[in-house]
């Protein structure tokens, strides 16, 4: 069915103070999980670490205490980074039941593997740890959230594949190819261990709904109807392998725009891939830092610095024509409440914890020259 391969990402829910990530918009989030539920839709997909830690007592706020159980299916995951020990693992877990106000979890994934932490985990029993909750009845399917190289998901799948019942996957038309990503690749290993695959990211943190002019234009002539998402969230679910694509929604309009997109479905054609093959390469050249905005960087972070926030101006004035950006008057305005891009120590916890594999530091060194020298405001000639 149509309404089983879209999913409700619950990562960037809607806020009342934007710099505030636990500030939620609780009117707001009830009425875009309402609209969602109407069209047919039941997944929600959340974790220990969203919204400051809080997003999963948000999901009870705005779901849990307000449909019966059986409406909908809860995801949410055991945060790698965060657990010391298997008993430390077992009181994570039952937090999380408190926090959502469940009694089992639908789907409940591990967080975020990758190298830094698959060595933990093995260390641990984290397998063997979800692997027995499942027995117990506490999760009903196992899964695994990746954000590293085809030749560890291999490994993994080579040692793990038993325990796990599906796997995320980062799947989008840009990172498709992309070596710090290699979304195709990892795609052609889950099929090849033969585990469905639910799709995060398909519109790459915003990236391909706030598409350059040149790339817009493009989709425009082919579909003149159809939205940037609907363009990105197609491509990921008419991929082989793929069961379900997940998206953040932050107002009624894109609720309506994503659901009409699934129950409406449309495989991607070999035209259309043409224009998306097109699309990225306009991107690509406009887009000097691939962030997708998820935040693990600011996470211990000693000098609180706003990361994701800067990236994302900083790409914006990459795409700017003329002299000034208003994207300055942001930065300046950020930076009053957070470190300064240059007040980076290079301690890089921040690129062990980035899902992309950036080069934070680097990057940092380069916003901190776009907006810290000179002055940030347009100014009057002298006559």
């Amino acid at each position: 069915m149509a309404t089983q391969q879209f999913g409700f990402g619950c990562m960037r829910l809607p806020l009342l103070r934007q710099d505030e990530p636990t500030s939620f918009d609780f009117a707001k989030i009830e009425a875009l999980f309402d609209a969602y539920l109407e069209k047919g839709f039941t997944y929600f997909d959340t974790a220990y670490t969203y919204h400051g830690y809080q997003g999963e007592e948000a999901i009870k706020k705005a779901l849990v205490e307000r449909h019966p159980r059986e409406s909908f299916a809860l995801a949410t995951k055991l945060p790698l980074r965060d657990f010391q020990d298997r008993a430390d693992m077992e009181r994570i877990f039952q937090e999380q039941l408190s926090h959502c106000g469940v009694e089992y979890f639908d789907y409940y994934l591990l967080h975020n593997m990758g190298t830094n932490v698959y060595e933990k985990c093995k260390q641990h029993g984290a397998f063997s740890f979800v692997a027995q909750k499942k027995q117990e009845g506490k999760i009903r399917q196992v899964g695994m959230s990746f954000h590293d190289m085809p030749e560890l998901l291999e490994e993994i799948l080579s040692a793990y594949g038993e325990t796990l019942d599906f796997l995320q996957l980062q799947i989008n038309y840009v990172d498709w190819e992309q070596p710090n990503v290699q979304s195709h690749r990892c795609l052609e290993i889950a099929r090849k261990f033969h585990k469905p695959v639910i799709v995060m990211e398909p519109c790459k943190g915003g990236t391909l709904v706030n598409l350059p002019e040149e790339a817009q234009a493009l989709l425009r002539v082919k579909r003149p109807d159809a939205s940037n998402a609907s363009w990105a969230l197609r491509f990921a679910a008419s991929q082989e392998g793929v069961t379900r694509v997940l998206s953040g929604m932050n107002s009624l309009e894109q609720v309506e725009d994503n659901t009409a997109t699934f129950l409406q479905f449309e495989p991607i054609t070999p035209e259309e891939q043409k224009v998306i093959d097109q699309v990225r390469e306009i991107i690509e050249r406009n887009t000097p830092i691939p962030c997708t905005g998820c935040a693990y960087c600011t996470h211990g972070c000693p000098k609180d610095i706003a990361i994701p926030h800067y990236f994302a101006l900083y790409n914006s004035v990459s795409r700017t024509t003329g002299s000034f950006s208003s994207q300055a008057v942001y930065y300046n305005n950020l930076s009053l409440k957070h470190g300064k891009a240059s007040a980076c120590i290079g301690c890089r916890q921040c690129e062990k914890a980035c899902p992309q594999h950036l080069p934070v530091v680097d990057h940092l060194r380069a916003v901190a020259a776009k907006f810290e020298t000179g002055s940030s405001f347009p100014s009057r000639p002298r006559s």
